[in-house]
């Protein structure tokens, strides 16, 4: 599995959004840097951990920025998350049980995280960035600590 370099190509013009799928690059690139490590399962346990546990707060974070601007096609943006949530969560389980899924892993959120990012994201940004960004600065900054807050332990 090789890193995954973060590029302009990827942001959505969204800062919160592009600062958290920079993270979950970062993430990504760990998993990179571990994926030999086959000795020290609880190394990898814990990136492996962290890695799910921020994806899935993004997930919750950007929904609720979704519902927050009223997003017309939510429901189906929810359902792709659920999906991918119950394949990172079957591969957390079978690396649970002994089996090593790192490559599979990285390269199953390399491949899913840019796509959704290009073609899923892509299309609520427009809105996001009309509906929110357009608020007042500091309405826009109390909503993102307060979400940040609920969803990231902030």
């Amino acid at each position: 599995m090789e890193r995954l370099e973060w590029s302009a190509e990827f942001e959505l013009g969204i800062d919160v959004i592009d600062a958290q799928h920079r993270r979950i690059v970062d993430y990504i690139n760990e998993l990179c840097e571990v994926e030999d490590s086959a000795g020290d399962r609880e190394v990898v346990s814990r990136v492996l951990h962290n890695l799910v546990d921020y994806t899935v707060s993004h997930f919750a974070f950007e929904e609720a920025l979704l519902e927050e601007v009223d997003y017309a096609t939510l429901a189906p943006h929810q359902r792709t998350h659920q999906s991918f949530i119950r394949r990172i969560d079957d591969l957390k389980s079978r690396f649970e049980q002994g089996e090593w899924v790192v490559a599979e892993l990285g390269g199953l959120l390399q491949t899913w995280l840019i796509d959704h990012i290009q073609s899923e994201d892509a299309r609520y940004a427009p809105e996001v960035r009309k509906r929110f960004l357009s608020r007042d600065s500091v309405d826009q900054r109390s909503w993102v600590e307060r979400a940040a807050a609920r969803f990231f332990g902030r």
